[in-house]
């Protein structure tokens, strides 16, 4: 179910369909136009799993922008929106689904991209293959941090929850975790720096080449249940929909659920970010694109009936299958879906990603834009959400 019947029939925009192109380990893009526009990308996307040669891509050459204009270069004529095949980005398969992106951009055409972590979607909104992205908090932390403020601009938040460490049942406590191999989506990502900075609160050391009491091993989610299931990993530390897979269809049990390691568990799982350079040549386009994000999170607090099936519908489209019913549901009850990026929790995210290995210490000050989002709150009667003065708000 992807729309209501009342509603694609009657407004154009909403019978198109932006072009997805899936960023898949090994395999080409179909799509022989997009071929040189992503490039650069796939390099980075066929060492997922491969822990020291993505550390040599990701701590290194990610950050690295094209000059940004210091004025509006007038109307987009497109925009490229990158996001996962999970259920922590419902904000994008609803909107996408429900047509609310399209709606809002009007004539700039609306293209995707689907990844499996936030750094190689890093790698590719700072390649140019994509304008703006769902991804998780510390992989744009490592962005603007590693670009000296000049790549991306947080513009709003998506998803907060969602995300826990689930283990073989024998494993009773964070000691019986030295010696065993454990997984994370991708070095870098939100759920790796969660992953090994929890490891280092717990005494337990761990290296990005692998090494360490822990070795964790970066590995593109579906492997990561194929592994476990095998018996040749112990756990990971995933968002959702993953970590219910991991639950329901492979017998692990929660270790932790890191909501419970924050204040008033409350933590950020999925934002949206934007391109420096294209939110200073396109700031309209991205007004327009935070109006569609903005409806979409209203209706999926608004429709939590009808809100799986679409998430489903979206699931199917990105990454090739729907979910159990079971899985689903167990995966929207740790979720939350707000426009709020919780702002004041970003300097921990960054004293986790020092503590993992993954950025330095720096000033943050100016990651948030949230100007645009406030904006369109405003219009649309609610209230505006705080930039913890880390930017414009």
């Amino acid at each position: 179910m992807s729309s209501t019947p009342d509603s694609s029939s009657t407004d154009p925009q909403r019978q198109k369909k932006p072009t997805t192109t899936r960023i898949v380990a090994g395999e080409k893009p179909k799509n022989r136009r997009r071929a040189l526009e992503i490039s650069l990308v796939a390099g980075l996307v066929v060492l997922i799993g491969a822990g020291a040669a993505v550390a040599s891509v990701t701590l290194g050459n990610q950050n690295k922008p094209a000059a940004a204009p210091t004025t509006a270069a007038g109307p987009a004529t497109d925009l490229k929106l990158g996001y996962f095949g999970n259920v922590t980005h419902a904000p994008a398969l609803v909107g996408l689904q429900e047509g609310f992106f399209q709606k809002e951009l009007g004539a700039t055409k609306l293209s995707t991209q689907v990844f499996n972590a936030g750094p190689a979607a890093i790698e590719a909104l700072n390649a140019g293959a994509i304008d703006a992205a769902y991804l998780g908090p510390n992989p744009a932390i490592n962005s603007f941090v590693k670009s000296k403020g000049e790549s991306i601009r947080i513009i709003a938040g998506a998803a907060s929850g969602g995300a826990q460490l689930v283990v073989k049942p024998s494993i009773a406590s964070a000691a019986d975790l030295k010696g065993k191999v454990l997984a994370s989506p991708q070095l870098g990502g939100t759920q790796d720096v969660a992953l090994r900075s929890w490891l280092a609160s717990q005494g337990l050391k761990t290296m990005p080449d692998g090494g360490g009491d822990v070795t964790i091993n970066p590995t593109e989610n579906a492997q990561t249940l194929k592994l476990f299931q095998d018996g040749k990993l112990d756990g990971a530390w995933l968002p959702e929909p993953w970590a219910s897979r991991l639950v329901l269809q492979a017998g692990a049990k929660v270790l932790v659920d890191e909501k419970d390691l924050w204040d008033k568990g409350q933590f950020t799982t999925t934002i949206l970010i934007v391109n420096t350079s294209y939110l200073q040549a396109h700031p309209d386009a991205v007004k327009e694109l935070l109006k569609g994000h903005v409806e979409s999170v209203q209706w999926i607090n608004d429709n939590k009936d009808k809100a799986p099936d679409v998430i489903n519908a979206g699931l199917k489209e990105a990454a090739g299958a729907t979910l159990p019913t079971d899985v689903l549901a167990r995966s929207l009850g740790s979720l939350a879906f707000t426009a709020d990026p919780l702002a004041s929790t970003y300097k921990e995210l960054l004293d986790h990603g020092v503590t993992a290995g993954v950025t330095k210490q720096a000033d943050i000050n100016g990651i948030f834009d949230l100007a645009p989002l406030n904006a369109v709150l405003k219009g649309a009667g609610k209230s505006a959400v705080p930039a913890a003065g880390l930017g414009t708000e």
